[in-house]
């Protein structure tokens, strides 16, 4: 229970890393915001009496503002904040092949959501004198991927994002860190072909694709007081897959 007494806000939470991160933030003590545009209800009701859901798109202020005074009414003000939501390309995402409104979408979603967030709850952090942010950047942001373009240009801009932000506020109580996940087993490769995934697997080094709770246990982790010397850290969770 490190958690125990902490409120956390979690967006994405209606699948995947957000979903198995609000589950394990519960599991350690903690209240948990469920936040997502769809199914943060069965999320948070799965959970139980320690989360709420709240449908939000992360692009816009107004949303930020509603999700933390919900958060306020319900259980008190956000000590932990997860910026989980996140998007792929609909379609080819290459420097020619991408086009500006899906760029548009994906740089708001996935950069512009999360600074939107650290700003609704650093108020409140920095009036206390503490408070822990974990972002979710990529690890193809630190090596590049093939046909990831848009995709790639936000998880690098949350990087520069958290370390700037880090250093911003460390000295008043706040730690902010981003996790860089790398194969991730989700919904997402449902329509991928088994023997292409065992292909893929068999290229991570530790021999197998990540699941959401492993980077929900990352994320537990930077939350509780065991990671609170860390900061202004982009910490790749990839099975040594970066280093392969």
């Amino acid at each position: 229970m490190k958690l125990s007494g902490k409120i956390a806000i979690v967006t994405g939470a209606g699948s995947g890393i957000g979903r198995a991160t609000a589950q394990r933030c519960a599991a350690e003590g903690a209240q948990v915001l469920c936040c997502d545009v769809a199914n943060a209800d069965a999320t948070a009701s799965g959970i139980g009496d320690a989360a709420a859901a709240y449908a939000m798109d992360v692009r816009e202020p107004a949303a930020w503002e509603g999700a933390v005074a919900e958060a306020k009414q319900r259980f008190g003000d956000v000590d932990l904040l997860a910026n989980i939501a996140g998007v792929v390309a609909k379609g080819d995402d290459t420097a020619l092949g991408q086009d500006l409104e899906d760029w548009e979408r994906i740089i708001s979603i996935n950069l512009k959501g999360p600074w939107l967030g650290m700003r609704a709850v650093l108020p409140t952090m920095l009036q206390r004198g503490s408070g822990v942010i974990v972002n979710i950047a990529s690890e193809a942001a630190i090596i590049g991927i093939p046909g990831l373009l848009a995709y790639t240009a936000s998880k690098g801009g949350i990087a520069a994002l958290t370390r700037q932000v880090a250093i911003e506020y460390v000295r008043q109580g706040v730690t902010v860190n981003a996790i860089a996940p790398g194969f991730i087993r989700t919904a997402i490769q449902d329509g991928i072909e088994q023997s292409l995934l065992d292909d893929m697997a068999a290229g991570i080094p530790i021999g197998r694709f990540g699941a959401p709770e492993d980077i929900a246990a990352s994320i537990a982790h930077l939350f509780s007081a065991d990671g609170q010397y860390i900061t202004g850290q982009v910490i790749a969770v990839d099975g040594g897959w970066g280093v392969a």
